[in-house]
C-alpha cells in the first residue's frame, strides 16, 4: 500500500470506529457561579498562547493531506471553513509531501485558500531539520507540530520501529527552527514525566492530544491480519494529561499547553482550560460534519462552539478565556482516583 493510499484508509478508519464509551470529559464539573457581572456582546475569545495570537481558543486539529485529491479537496473546504469563522488549522503529516512532491498540492491549497490564517505545519518526529523547513515553508506556516506516535508505528504493519535518535531530531529541529515548535501526541496522551523531558531539551509547547478520540490504535488494528487489540484502550485520557502537563508546568510561565482528543464540544474545550490548557484542537468531530453535512454546516458547527465558549464565559465571569484557568471545579470516578494516586500524592 502506497503512503496517499495509507491516509485515504486513515480517514475511512478514522470516521468508521466506534469512539470509547466513556469520555473522562465527564468526570469534570465546573462549579457554577451564580452572579454574572459581564455583558454577553463584549465579550471576545481572541487569546494568545506564547508568540501566537488567536482569535479562537479553538482550532482544527491535524488530520489529512498526501492522499491526492480526495485529500486536497478536505484540506480546502477545512481551511474555507477556518476562514471564514477565523480559527487557526493544522494540517495532516507533510512527510508524505517531503517524499513525493506531487502530493504537495494537498497541502499548500490551505494556505492558498487562506492567506492571512493561522496554519500550523506538521511533520513526524523522524524528521531532520531541513525536513521541518521544508514542511513549514511549504504552507508559510506560523507554528509546526511535531507528533509523536509510537504506538500507532508499533501497530501500524508498515510502521517505524526503531526509535533511538527521535529525541534527538526534536532537540535540534526546536534549536534551529524560529517559529514556535509544537509537540503533539496523536491520541495517547502525554504523562508529567514525558512533558519534563520535553522542557528539558527547550520544548516549550505541546499538544497533549489524549485518550477520547481519534484511536490510531483501533484505526491502525483494522488494517491488520491479526490485531493488537489489548492496545485499544492504552494511553492517558485528555483531562489528566492536561493535569499531568500542568502540574508540570505550574511554574513555568514560558510553557504552553494545547489540549485536545475526545473533545465534543465547546464545553468539553472550556473544561480543558479550565484545568489548565490555553487553546484546544478538535479533528473526528468536524471532520464528520464536514463529510456527511458539507462546509456550511461545519461553519455553523465552529460558530456554535463559539457560542458554547461565550455563554461559559458568562456562567464564571472570564474576562477573557484565559480567565478559565483556575476556575473552581470538580472530579468525579476514575478522573479523581488517577488525580488522587499520580499528583495530589506526590505534591
Amino acid at each position: 500500500m502506497t503512503r496517499s493510499e495509507r491516509k485515504i484508509d486513515h480517514i475511512h478508519h478514522a470516521l468508521g470506529h466506534e469512539r470509547n464509551f466513556y469520555n473522562h470529559f465527564d468526570d469534570v464539573n465546573i462549579v457554577h457561579q451564580s452572579l454574572a457581572r459581564l455583558d454577553f456582546n463584549q465579550l471576545s475569545i481572541d487569546t494568545k498562547v506564547g508568540e501566537l495570537n488567536l482569535s479562537s481558543p479553538l482550532f482544527v486539529n491535524a488530520m489529512t493531506g498526501g492522499g491526492g485529491e480526495k485529500t486536497e479537496q478536505i484540506n480546502r473546504d477545512l481551511a474555507l471553513a477556518a476562514k471564514e469563522t477565523g480559527i487557526g488549522m493544522a494540517v495532516g503529516s507533510q512527510m508524505s509531501a517531503i517524499k513525493n512532491p506531487e502530493e504537495r498540492r494537498t497541502y499548500e491549497v490551505v494556505r492558498e485558500v487562506n492567506p492571512e490564517g493561522i496554519v500550523f505545519a506538521n511533520v513526524g518526529s523522524e524528521a531532520d531539520a531541513k525536513q521541518a523547513n521544508e514542511a513549514i515553508d511549504m504552507l508559510k506556516a506560523n507554528a509546526l507540530q511535531i507528533h509523536i506516535n509510537t504506538l500507532q508505528e508499533m501497530i501500524m504493519p508498515e510502521g517505524d520501529r526503531d526509535f533511538t535518535d527521535r529525541l534527538k531530531k526534536i532537540e535540534t529541529i526546536v534549536k534551529e527552527i524560529e517559529i514556535p515548535v509544537i509537540i503533539k501526541e496523536v491520541g495517547f496522551g502525554m504523562s508529567k514525566e514525558t512533558v519534563e523531558q520535553l522542557y528539558t531539551i527547550g520544548v516549550r509547547y505541546v499538544d497533549v492530544a489524549g485518550l477520547g478520540g481519534t484511536n490510531f490504535s483501533r484505526v491502525e488494528n483494522r488494517r491488520r491480519d491479526k490485531q493488537l487489540e489489548s492496545f485499544n484502550n492504552w494511553g492517558i485520557p485528555t483531562p489528566l494529561s492536561i493535569i499531568e502537563a500542568t502540574h508540570t508546568a505550574h511554574d513555568r510561565g514560558d510553557f504552553h499547553i494545547i489540549g485536545s482528543g475526545g473533545i465534543r464540544n465547546g464545553l468539553d474545550g472550556v473544561k480543558a482550560m479550565v484545568l489548565g490548557s490555553e487553546a484546544f484542537g478538535m479533528a473526528g468531530n468536524l471532520l464528520r460534519v464536514l463529510l456527511e453535512d458539507g462546509k456550511e454546516a461545519l461553519v455553523a458547527e465552529i460558530c456554535h462552539i463559539h457560542q458554547e465558549i461565550k455563554i461559559a464565559m458568562m456562567l464564571l465571569n472570564a474576562n477573557t478565556v484565559r480567565d478559565f484557568k483556575g476556575k473552581p471545579y470538580v472530579l468525579y470516578g476514575r478522573t479523581k482516583e488517577w488525580k488522587e494516586q499520580r499528583i495530589s500524592s506526590s505534591l
